[in-house]
């Protein structure tokens, strides 16, 4: 009767919650990231439309990096999603899920906000001076590298889920 304890204290009924809260943190905060910053480069893009319509194209590179960033909240939001069905679910696999989702959401938040100020400014200051166009990418591509390090930490985390955990909770003979 001893094994049932353990197993109901290491992988209790509640430990997917934490799981679940992981992806939806990832895929909310990116997803309000991404909706900030394509918001904030469509005010200097609509802006530069005025002064400049033929320049319009090349604005819409701000809005584009803003769209990736929902994409990583979704990947991640999918893989942990993929962990927290698996049954047993550890406590220990819930917490390591959910710290993946902080990860990637504040991560994307954070460049999804990056990307909608620099875009917004880089936009106008190259539809005025065409020589900052490749400066405002480069800053852009920074900023995105933030997201991308957020996801990348995410999969490190989720995967750690997955696989290091799954003997916790069988019950100690």
């Amino acid at each position: 009767m001893s094994g049932t304890n353990e197993y109901n204290d290491v992988c209790p009924v509640y430990a997917p919650f934490f799981g679940s809260m992981g992806a939806a943190s990832a895929l909310i905060f990116c997803v309000f990231g991404s909706a900030y910053g394509t918001a904030k480069a469509g005010i200097g893009i609509a802006s530069v439309g005025v002064i400049k319509p033929d320049f319009i194209m090349k604005a819409l590179v701000p809005v584009i990096f803003a769209a990736a960033i929902g994409i990583y909240g979704l990947i991640i939001a999918i893989l942990i999603n993929d962990n927290v069905k698996k049954y047993p679910y550890p406590l220990a696999a819930g917490f390591s899920d959910l710290a993946a989702g902080i990860c990637c959401g504040l991560s994307g938040l954070a460049a999804g906000m990056s990307i909608g100020i620099v875009g917004d400014a880089g936009v106008r200051s190259a539809a005025q001076q065409p020589q900052m166009y490749i400066g405002v990418v480069l800053i852009l591509i920074f900023a995105e590298a933030l997201a991308l390090f957020g996801m990348i930490l995410g999969i490190v985390l989720g995967g750690s889920a997955g696989g290091s955990f799954k003997d916790t909770c069988m019950p100690k003979m």
